[in-house]
């Protein structure tokens, strides 16, 4: 008998929600992790969004590891994802799946922190993205490598590390995601000249590297690609590694400037929801800001770096929200426009 209720519970809740209309959703906040609660404690990357964007109804989310947030008009709605490749795939499919919601006319913004390059950025500083480079690769032992190799990471179908080009195979495309350009290039314009947060002990820490004039800058916007592995790899010859990849892969148009867990996972979702017409995949944005060096302090070991506690989390937290929510408020302001015509175009 209680399984029988059951199945007439399951059967009136599928009418219920077949029959409801699809909440037209605007805009999407795309982050991976929170560390406690939505509000009132600690930060993770989801906490200011949910203060300060008034995301204050909790949608219930069976597919994904968090339950989603939307504002009141149901135009906004907030993910966490859960951190790593696999579950930012999985989320976002179940998001973009979902029917109560119709994404066929939002914004995506994937934004949270990441690694940035010393090379080129400073902790607290935010990077907009024009390209998502995957990790498929082969990989070999530095005590198995050939001594003349820089590091042990090159593309499946390659015989050695950084080939002029990327081989020709099918597989090689999941590690290039390319973002809309345009729409890029308006977000960074709207923000380049945002102050952005910053802190005296993370000014200190940013002055002890020495011989990178990025990282030794307050906080800044710049535009910067993203390398998205589920390594968590850290260190001088790692990063130079990634500058090599992102450089190989997108064909040197593309810089790298950020490391991080999820994105290639959260573009290839949105690729294949794409072609199901469920999203459209020219207003996805990607934002990540700089909590942290890919490779230690000059004197100081790669070890001792890696599992340091995160020094800029907070001022890199305030950078993602403070950069995504001024480009969203424009595209929200404007939505008479932004409707049906991306900005930048």
């Amino acid at each position: 008998m209680r399984s029988l209720r059951l199945a007439v519970y399951l059967f009136l809740l599928c009418g219920v929600m077949s029959a409801q209309k699809p909440w037209p959703v605007r805009a999407v906040i795309v982050t991976t992790f929170e560390i406690g609660n939505d509000t009132g404690d600690a930060p993770g990357e989801f906490q200011l969004w949910v203060e300060r964007e008034h995301l204050d109804e909790v949608v219930a989310f069976p597919g994904g590891t968090h339950p989603l947030r939307s504002n009141a008009d149901h135009t906004v709605l907030g993910m966490v994802s859960g951190t790593t490749l696999v579950n930012a795939t999985a989320s976002m499919m179940a998001l973009g799946l979902d029917p109560r919601f119709d994404l066929t006319h939002a914004y995506f913004l994937i934004n949270g922190i990441a690694g940035i390059d010393p090379e080129v950025g400073s902790i607290g500083s935010a990077a907009w993205a024009s390209y998502v480079v995957g990790d498929v690769a082969r990989e070999i032992d530095r005590a198995d490598m050939p001594a003349e190799w820089p590091y042990g990471w090159f593309p499946v179908g390659a015989h050695a590390p950084d080939p002029p080009t990327v081989p020709a195979a099918p597989w090689t495309r999941t590690n290039l995601y390319i973002l809309n350009p345009k729409l890029a290039q308006w977000a960074f314009l709207q923000t380049r000249s945002l102050k952005l947060v910053d802190d005296p002990a993370v000014a200190a820490f940013r002055a002890e590297y020495k011989g990178f004039a990025e990282a030794q800058k307050p906080p800044f916007v710049l535009m910067g690609d993203t390398f998205a592995s589920d390594y968590y790899w850290h260190g001088a010859v790692m990063t130079q590694f990634a500058r090599d990849w992102v450089r190989l892969y997108t064909a040197g148009k593309g810089r790298f400037a950020t490391t991080e867990m999820e994105d290639s996972g959260f573009m290839g979702a949105l690729e294949r929801l794409a072609a199901m017409q469920r999203v459209d995949p020219q207003r996805v944005m990607v934002l990540r800001s700089g909590s942290n060096y890919s490779e230690p302090r000059p004197g100081h070991t790669a070890v001792e770096s890696v599992t340091a506690p995160y020094i800029g989390t907070r001022v890199a937290l305030e950078s993602a929200w403070l950069c995504g929510s001024t480009v969203l408020h424009q595209i929200l302001a404007d939505w008479d426009v932004t409707r049906s015509k991306i900005p930048g175009d």
